[in-house]
């Protein structure tokens, strides 16, 4: 997905884009992701004053392993996102900070795009707020049920003061 940035800033064209990016990459980046759909994007680029302006948003559906039981759970993303591109010649040391300096005409907008939808996928996904997880000693879903396992840790250097004050 490409935009020319030279021509927007210079024409003042208002261009609506709608295009769906594969997210197969997602399952190389992260683990813990069992299926996406295609990356949905909406956006609207446009020049003013010298700046090309890209709005929109991108929305993808993903299956996510639960960072505590492993069970799927399902999440959907949606990031608004406004960024500035004007050409690195044409700035001035007195531009906004938010303002990308871009060094071709042509600009591929899906690295800033796979980046932000990255930044929004729910780093620990839970199935739900209060997951128990998985037992530690024998693996299984304490959600489902209880396992029975002694839950008690103690140090094996302290053991002999575990008796101390039973009657």
């Amino acid at each position: 997905m490409e935009i020319n940035v030279r021509e927007l800033a210079s024409k003042g064209l208002k261009v609506p884009y709608h295009s769906s990016l594969d997210t197969d990459w997602l399952k190389q980046v992260r683990k813990d992701i069992i299926s996406t759909s295609p990356m949905e994007v909406k956006m609207t680029a446009w020049g003013e004053d010298a700046v090309a302006h890209v709005e929109g948003e991108v929305s993808v559906d993903a299956d996510l392993a639960c960072s505590r039981c492993l069970e799927p759970t399902h999440t959907h993303v949606v990031v608004p996102f406004h960024e500035r591109f004007k050409p690195a010649a044409k700035l001035t040391g007195d531009e906004e900070e938010d303002i990308i300096p871009v060094e071709e005409d042509k600009l591929d907008l899906e690295p800033f795009l796979e980046e932000m939808l990255m930044l929004a996928l729910p780093f620990v996904p839970l199935c739900k707020e209060d997951c128990k997880g998985l037992c530690h000693s024998c693996g299984t879903n304490l959600n489902e049920q209880n396992c029975g396992c002694q839950t008690d840790r103690i140090d094996p250097r302290l053991a002999a003061l575990k008796d101390l004050f039973k009657e």
